[in-house]
Formats: structure tokens, C-alpha cells, sequence
């Protein structure tokens, strides 16, 4: 998922025993015996009790409040007893009460000889009946939902006959279940017929599936999907672009996967080939344009496989969502989830299926144990994004997309707490949600790009490609990472790393010093045009832009003083029609300076942006700008106006800063 600068606050995470757990012999850190195969993870029967152990490795005493690692706090499942192995799912899209209702059968694996009550995450779900037992032969079985926690939901505790290893639980979601959104025909972009998303990430899937909803449990799963005879559905599955329209589709997900990468969409769609297996589905409107901007997906899978190893889920296809999707996009496996709003035209915004397509190997393939590990997931990805974009379209853009992810890096690091800028962050008792910050993403990148820096691009990209094999279809902790490092470049190049430093980039806040600084050269011969034009030594017609990129406007506008004046506005506005643009990216960074100098010339457009767009990482800058430039009355005008079109996520997170919730 591309991040959306969510704005996390949080206890302090560092305490000596964590960091020297985080050295030699990491696996001996978990109190609870993994099942084997897997990373080492494991989580306690109820995900909000949490009772504290000390810690000693090599001499330095853990912190007691410290998070265990490989614990899962933000699942009730009890993965110590039992694993779901596979899904079998029956749902039908009732659009007129906005509820999917079926059934979910789990094949569930016994990790011991006892046999308690089996737990699962859920979140505002009916179960009306539950059924277990072994293979066909099942039986009614008594079942009880426990106290509803804020961020968690509710735990579903079914009691097992004696070696069950089946269970079907028939239920029903709600309709404002926080992972699905449904939409109105005038929401879409033919107007014609109504729309369905699923949103999975972080812990969603629990409200559309009862289930194990902890990214340490892979499951494959199968699918039927019932659907209005008209619209096509489609998942992270296998899809087939020629299914009949007969409201009923079949789906096979043969590679395990976790539970937040289960992913529905429902529409009018349709399908257009991209290459040999790419493809994208979307709304006829907007389907040839997606091709069309989109094209050179293949060519990005093909060196991604050459340089980090094969691409391991048979196709790799787009699905363009209405513009209330509230990320950039989402990696769901074979089928990634894709905002509108990257379509600009002239493929300035392509970075984003750079980053969906990386997850296939970091992220989808290894997966991080618990939301403190997203960095594993985030911080790779956004490292083999840039290494794609360069593949692709030559060292200028690589340099660009770096330099403009580090400058936001340095924004999110000046906007929070030292407690909050940890990669392995502490997310204890909070909704997991909030660990979506350049943190994970460009911390994580910039500390990968350091360690190819020290010991070698073509070794490090060796060192890459073994990691995704070492670890390929499991879920692992940043312990179970730093022991693989330590047992690889570590020991290969003693001479060039050291865990301390490695500890540092980890466990500690900010950037470590002598970190790179990555720049472009495109980027700092604006610095003077810009100083010239503030200083009224050149005129805004007399800059030469013809060639710029978006990366380049984004550059020259977020580098602007916090104020400028009427005359400063409406010489820049006029000159390059600011206001108007097409490029959602260029239109937010100056919308951003319209709502801190009250140029009320914008006031039309920042109100239709805001309408007509879910995606946080523009909406949410935008509501906290207004708000903190006393626009407080405006804020909740537009935003009780927009509210209906919003998905459920975007309520929340905006809610919170319009109303203080």
C-alpha cells in the first residue's frame, strides 16, 4: 500500500534489552512456541492483556513494558492452538441492504492435543449459526461473542467437538462494515450501475470474514461470489476476464496468503490486456485511458523478476476503483487495487504501480508478522519501487522519485514525537491503522539504500534476491530480519556494518547521522529560479517550465515559504492555471498553499477535490490545513457534504481532525 500519512502518537518503544534482543540468537525473544514452518510468531489468546517478562540477552536487561516480539496485539485469534489453513467462502452482494451474506468454512490446523474453544476476529458481523466437525460431517455447535473493543471488534469464541477440523460459520456483515464500501451509481463513473470494494488492510478483513485476521496466518482460499446479474465481480485470485455475466463467479487463491490480502471488487467491468500477464479491469469510462497510462506494467514485472527473482502469482492486473478508494493502492495479490487519481496522462504518476507490484515480493511474499513489523513490508517496497522506476525510466526519475521521498521523510519526521519515528514501532493498545506514516515506508527504504551503499549495489541485490527466497511465503518479525542479517552481510562484510548501527536505523528515532542524502540535479536548479521569483527578480511568466515533471512542479511548490501574498498568488495561478490542473498531485501541493493564504480564488476547487476524492493522503493534509488556519466551520461544511461518497476509513481518520473525535 502507498502510504497516506496518517499521523501516529504512541509509547516509546526503546529499551536496552529490546535492542540487544534484536542481536544474536533473536528467535529465543518469543515466550511461545511457534507452529513449525512458520517465522517464530506467536499470539496470545486474548490480544489486549498483555503481562510483561524480563528479558536478558548478552548482558543488557529488556525493558519490561516492551512488546514481545512476534505477539500480534491487535488479534483476538488464539494461533497458539490452532492455524486456519484454508477458506472456503459463499457470499452474496445484497446492494439493496449493503451486506454481504453466506457462509465461511475454515479448515483449521490443531497445534496441540487440547482442544479449547476456537477464537476469531470480528467486527460488526451477524452470526446467525456456526457448524463443526470433521470433513462433510458437521454438527451445530454453541457459540458467543465477547466484549467489543474499539479498535479490535469483537472475538467470535466457537466450541469445538473433540478433533474437529472444520468450521462453517453463516453470517452477514453490516452495512457500515469499516472494510467494504458500497456505492451509489452516481458515485461511479458511468452513473449507470452501483459499485463494491472490499479494503482489507490493516485489520478489516474481520469485518467481512470471520476469521484469523493476524497477517502471521497464511491461508489459501476458493470463492463463490453472487453477485446482480449485470456486474462482474472479481478478487486477489485467479480471475478470467471472459467470465459469463450470469451473477455467479467462481475464484481459486492457490498461494497462501494472509488474511488482509483477501480483496472483493464488484462493478461494471471491463478487461483489457496490457501484455502477456498484465492486465487492468475497469468502468468502460475509464478503461482505455488506464490501459493507455498503465502500459508499461509488464515491462516493470519483467526486470523485477531479472533483477530480485521470479514472479511467483501467475498474472499481475489492475483494478481502477472509483476515486473514494482511500489509498493510492492496495497489492492485493494478482489483482492489485488502484485510486483513479494516478491517471494523469502522461504517466507522471506510474511510481504507484511501481510500489503495488514490488509488494508481489516484499509484502505479499513475505509478509510482517504484526503491524510493528510493517516496516518489512513498506520500507523494501518503497526501496525496489525507486530501483523499478530507474529500470524502467532512466537514473533522472530515479533520483527524483528518492529526492522527493526524502524530503517527505524529513516533513513526517518534523511533524512527530521521537516515539513515533521507531521502524519497529510499538503499536500496543492503538488501532493499527495508525502505523501508516513515512516511517515505515521511507525510513525503511532510505536504511536499505545505506546498506547497498556499504557493501555494493550487485551485492546487495544478491543478498535481496536470497532473502526473498529464504523466506518466501512467511511471515516474519524485524527480529526474525536482523537475525537473517546478521547470519548474511553481517558476517560477509564485517568490515562495512555493524549491528549498532543496524540497531540504530531499527530502534531508535530520526535519521541516523552520515545517513545519505539523496538529491537530484533536476530538483536543485529550481532552488534559485524559486529564490528569484520570492525575491522579485524574475517574473513567474519568465520561468522556463517547458519539460518540467510533476515531480518538478511538486519540488517548486512544496519549497514556497508558508506565506505569500495576494499578488504572489495570482501572478503563479494565473501564469500556470495552478488552480485547473489536471495533475491531482500538483493540484494538491498548490491547493495546500491556497487553504494557508485564504486565496479564495481556489475555494471552488479545493471544495470539488475534496468531494470528489477519498484518497487520504491528499484529504487528510488538506482538513488538518484548514483546521488550523481557522477554517474549522468550512472544514465540517465540506466535509458533511462529502461524507456519504467517503469510504468508512476516510470518515474516520477526517473525523478525527475535523471533530476531535
Amino acid at each position: 500500500m502507498l502510504p497516506q500519512l496518517f499521523n501516529p502518537g504512541l509509547g516509546r518503544l526503546i529499551g536496552a534489552g529490546l535492542l540487544a534482543c534484536s542481536l544474536a540468537t533473536l528467535s529465543a525473544c518469543g515466550k511461545k512456541e511457534a507452529e513449525p514452518g512458520t517465522s517464530g510468531t506467536a499470539t496470545p489468546e486474548s490480544a489486549t492483556e498483555y503481562q510483561a517478562e524480563d528479558l536478558q540477552k548478552e548482558g543488557a536487561m529488556a525493558e519490561k513494558n516492551a512488546p514481545e516480539s512476534g505477539v500480534d496485539y491487535h488479534s483476538f485469534a488464539n494461533t497458539d492452538a490452532y492455524r486456519v489453513k484454508h477458506l472456503d467462502l459463499d457470499l452474496t452482494a445484497d446492494f439493496d441492504n449493503k451486506v454481504l451474506k453466506g457462509e465461511a468454512i475454515l479448515d483449521i490446523k490443531r497445534l496441540n492435543q487440547k482442544n479449547p474453544p476456537l477464537i476469531l476476529d470480528t467486527r460488526d458481523i451477524d452470526v446467525t449459526a456456526v457448524r463443526a466437525g470433521v470433513g462433510d460431517s458437521l454438527q451445530d455447535v454453541k457459540f458467543s461473542l465477547g466484549k467489543k473493543d474499539p479498535h479490535l471488534g469483537t472475538p467470535l469464541k466457537i466450541n469445538l467437538p473433540k478433533g474437529a477440523s472444520k468450521v462453517a460459520i453463516q453470517y452477514q456483515t453490516s452495512p457500515g462494515a469499516s472494510g467494504v464500501q458500497w456505492l451509489e451509481p452516481q458515485q461511479t463513473a458511468g452513473k449507470k450501475h452501483p459499485f463494491l470494494f472490499t479494503q482489507a488492510q490493516a485489520i478489516h478483513a474481520r469485518s467481512f470474514i470471520p476469521l484469523q485476521d493476524t497477517p502471521q496466518v497464511r491461508m489459501t482460499y476458493k470463492a463463490t461470489i453472487r453477485t446482480p446479474q449485470e456486474l462482474r465481480a472479481v478478487m486477489s485470485a485467479n480471475n478470467d476476464p471472459e467470465a459469463e455475466l450470469d451473477g455467479v463467479f467462481e475464484f481459486e487463491m492457490p498461494q497462501a496468503i494472509p488474511s488482509y490480502l483477501i480483496a472483493i471488487g464488484i462493478g461494471n467491468l471491463d478487461f483489457k490486456a496490457m501484455g502477456e500477464r498484465t492486465g487492468v479491469y475497469a468502468e468502460p469510462e475509464l478503461l482505455d485511458a488506464a490501459a493507455k497510462e498503465f502500459e508499461d506494467t509488464e515491462d516493470m514485472l519483467e526486470v523485477t523478476e531479472q533483477n530480485f527473482g521470479p514472479y511467483r502469482w501467475d498474472r499481475y492486473d489492475l483494478l481502477i476503483l472509483p476515486p473514494s478508494f482511500p489509498f493510492g493502492g492496495m497489492e492485493n495479490p494478482r489483482l492489485s487495487f488502484i485510486t483513479p487519481t494516478v491517471i494523469a496522462g502522461d504517466k507522471s504518476l506510474v511510481a504507484l504501480i511501481a510500489h503495488e507490484l514490488a509488494h508481489s515480493w516484499s509484502g505479499n511474499l513475505i509478509t510482517n508478522a504484526s503491524w510493528r513489523d510493517l516496516w518489512l513490508n513498506e520500507g523494501f517496497t518503497t526501496y525496489l519501487t525507486n530501483r523499478i522506476m530507474q529500470f524502467v525510466y532512466g537514473d533522472e526519475r530515479y533520483q527524483m522519485e528518492m529526492a522527493l521521498g526524502y524530503d517527505d521523510l524529513k516533513a513526517d519526521l518534523d511533524d512527530r514525537e521521537d516515539k513515533d519515528e521507531i521502524m519497529a514501532i510499538d503499536l500496543r493498545g492503538r488501532d493499527p491503522d495508525e502505523v501508516f506514516s513515512n516511517i515505515p515506508y521511507e525510513k525503511g527504504s532510505l536504511f536499505l539504500y545505506e546498506l547497498e551503499q556499504k557493501v555494493g549495489r550487485e551485492n546487495f541485490d544478491k543478498f535481496l534476491m536470497e532473502y526473498f527466497n529464504h523466506f518466501a511465503f512467511q511471515s516474519i518479525t524485524t527480529e526474525d530480519f536482523v537475525k537473517y542479517l546478521d547470519d548474511t552481510l553481517l558476517k560477509q562484510y564485517p568490515d562495512k556494518l555493524d549491528r549498532a548501527r543496524i540497531q540504530q536505523w531499527i530502534f531508535e528515532p530520526g535519521i541516523p547521522e552520515g545517513a545519505p542524502q539523496p538529491t537530484s540535479d533536476a530538483f536543485t536548479k529550481l532552488d534559485p529560479i524559486r529564490e528569484q521569483w520570492l525575491n522579485g527578480e524574475m517574473k513567474a511568466g519568465d520561468i522556463d517550465t517547458k519539460g518540467w515533471t510533476f515531480h518538478q512542479w511538486k519540488y517548486f511548490l512544496d519549497g514556497m515559504p508558508e506565506k505569500l501574498s495576494a499578488d504572489q498568488l495570482q501572478e503563479l495561478d494565473s501564469t500556470f492555471d495552478l488552480t485547473q490542473s489536471k495533475n491531482n498531485e500538483i493540484a494538491f501541493s498548490w491547493l495546500m498553499i491556497a487553504v494557508r493564504n485564504d486565496y479564495q480564488p481556489a475555494n471552488a476547487r479545493l471544495e470539488d477535490f475534496l468531494v470528489s476524492i477519498g484518497r487520504n493522503k491528499f484529504l487528510r493534509p488538506l482538513y488538518r490545513n484548514l483546521v488550523e488556519n481557522g477554517k474549522t466551520d468550512e472544514a465540517k461544511r465540506i466535509f458533511e457534504k462529502a461524507k456519504p461518497g467517503y469510504h468508512p476509513l476516510t470518515v474516520k481518520v477526517n473525523s478525527k481532525i475535523i471533530y476531535g473525535d
